[in-house]
């Protein structure tokens, strides 16, 4: 810091990527340095440090986070020489042992177990920019992504336990600093409870609640539980009391989030020997449980039985953990959205196999006849992931004719991404990436016709939606969307044009934050609270409606 600055407090900014888990991680980061002291700063070029909290869920995501690093270094050395950078995050947790030498601009790396400690590798961070600007090293941080992406992807492929050196080399010329400090723990144990400091960065008509960390499942096209660790639940009391004081302060959705909700609390359970994956075990094991251990069912149960007027919404469920006790709480819980998300990522036998799913194509028919059957008015909501290795024509037709049968009121496809380190990046038969395109394509603009024919549907309905705020764009509101954790889930260039007037835009039941349709409103409503209205018209993905 400069001498006039030193009588300020520090300030830190943050950038955080990927899929709502990880905005959490950096709500409790910025929550952790509020209450010591640490001014946060939306502006980068003022900032004494930023902090990337980072995705590394898929190829495109990891690109997206190395861009954004080597740009926060670029722009700190137009304007800011002093700040330090620190990574936060996956590609720290992933890559703990290669991302010191690959990326010699940070000044800090911190992974998942270190959030609570953010505070003090804040302060690291600054004391290593500080010595490596007495170094005067040249780390030209431009024109590297390609080379810093290829040695990562090297250094899994071979387990290097070291950065790769030729990629280093570009960035040290002269000098060399003192090596960056690295807080990464090699498997994960962390998970925030209720007296964890949090700053919120969702509108204040919404929060997401992290009811648990980790995975347990054995996807062959998956690193989340390698970055993340094992699955650990919260205490359901914990979880109730970060709701209910959520309540008191207006939020009127509590979105639930974990890497599998469905398995919320089977770890908690007395005398647990391992993970349970299969649908048969998990549901004996379930019956088993004494009525103290938490369940999903019985914490929403608990959830709904507290006062007030808001909704609960269920993301990232897994198949094979649903129950017949899970569909009737949704139902009998009018506080519970009749919305499921529930990622199928095929519906083949051959691929579900390859996949290492632990369903069947009869389970999964089985499973949501009996969520439609048990849930009236339920929306379902599902990804796919398109050009796995081994998936022929035929798979592929069988994908699509079981989209055209089921008609899933929300969908998102995948492209499948290579991860080095999984079992399925060493498979024979990988897709060739033009088909892998066509295909997404395809069923894209396949659930685009059925979204179209729900939302058809809709039209003269009442609907019961959270006003989330004004439409200040003028024109088109664009209809593509992309999600790291949710894939391609609307397709198309054409946007919902508005007529002039002012309008507002909401969410119904069936529409999940960010990543699914949206109700546009001709008139005004109050922020943040929920309101009745009429839908008379709709386009591929959203609907048009006025106040009842």
């Amino acid at each position: 810091m400069k001498p006039k600055d030193r009588q300020r407090p520090l300030r830190v900014g943050l950038i955080s990527l990927g899929c709502a888990k990880n905005l959490v991680d950096a709500e409790v980061m910025l929550g952790t340095l509020l209450q010591d002291g640490i001014e946060i700063i939306n502006d980068p070029a003022r900032a004494d440090a930023l902090i990337i909290n980072t995705c590394s869920f898929i190829d495109a995501a990891q690109e997206e986070s190395v861009d954004t690093i080597l740009e926060s270094a670029a722009f700190r050395e137009a304007h800011r020489h002093g700040q330090a950078l620190i990574v936060a995050g996956c590609l720290s947790q992933r890559f703990r042992t290669q991302l010191r030498e690959l990326l010699p601009e940070v000044d800090a790396f911190m992974g998942v177990d270190e959030v609570p400690r953010v505070t003090e590798i804040v302060h690291q961070a600054l004391a290593h920019r500080a010595a490596r600007l007495d170094a005067r090293p040249t780390a030209p941080a431009r024109g590297r992504a390609r080379a810093v992406q290829e040695a990562l992807a090297r250094a899994v492929a071979s387990q290097a336990p070291a950065g790769d050196r030729a990629g280093a080399a570009n960035a040290s010329a002269s000098s060399v600093p003192p090596p960056a400090p690295v807080a990464v723990q090699p498997r994960p144990q962390y998970i925030p409870d209720y007296a964890t400091p949090r700053f919120r960065l969702t509108p204040s008509h919404y929060a997401y609640v992290k009811i648990a960390e980790g995975c347990n499942h054995p996807c062959s096209f998956c690193i989340i539980p390698q970055m993340r660790g094992s699955h650990r639940s919260r205490p359901m009391d914990d979880i109730l009391h970060e709701v209910r004081a959520l309540l008191r302060q207006g939020v009127r959705e509590i979105n639930l989030i974990s890497q599998d909700s469905t398995y919320y609390g089977l770890d908690l359970r007395p005398r647990r020997t391992g993970a349970i994956a299969a649908p048969d075990r998990f549901r004996a094991a379930v019956r088993e449980l004494p009525p103290e251990v938490p369940t999903l069912a019985r914490l929403l149960r608990a959830l709904n039985d507290l006062p007030g007027d808001f909704w609960i919404r269920v993301l990232y469920t897994h198949p094979a953990h649903w129950t017949d006790e899970l569909i009737r709480t949704i139902a009998e819980c009018p506080k519970v959205a009749r919305y499921v998300d529930i990622p199928l990522q095929h519906i083949h036998d051959n691929m579900l196999e390859r996949m290492r799913r632990e369903t069947s194509r009869a389970y999964i028919e089985d499973l949501l006849n009996r969520i439609r059957a048990g849930i009236p008015g339920i929306a379902l909501r599902t990804t796919f992931i398109v050009g796995f290795p081994g998936e022929t024509d035929a798979c592929f037709e069988t994908l699509l004719e079981f989209m055209r049968r089921v008609r899933f009121e929300r969908l998102g496809v995948f492209l499948y991404s290579q991860e080095e380190g999984t079992r399925a990046a060493r498979m024979s038969q990988q897709v060739p990436a033009e088909v892998k395109e066509r295909r997404r394509q395809q069923a894209m603009a396949l659930q685009r016709q059925i979204c179209r024919e729900h939302n058809a549907a809709l039209v003269g309905r009442t609907l019961r939606v959270l006003v989330e705020g004004e439409v200040r764009a003028r024109g088109p509101v664009p209809a593509e969307v992309r999600s790291w954790e949710h894939g391609l889930v609307r397709a198309g260039a054409n946007g919902t044009s508005l007529v002039p007037g002012r309008w507002m835009v909401a969410r119904s039941e069936a529409d999940a934050p960010e990543i699914d349709g949206r109700v546009y409103i001709r008139g005004t409503l109050p922020v943040g609270e929920f309101a009745t209205v009429k839908v008379v018209g709709h386009t591929d993905y959203d609907l048009i409606a006025q106040p009842a």
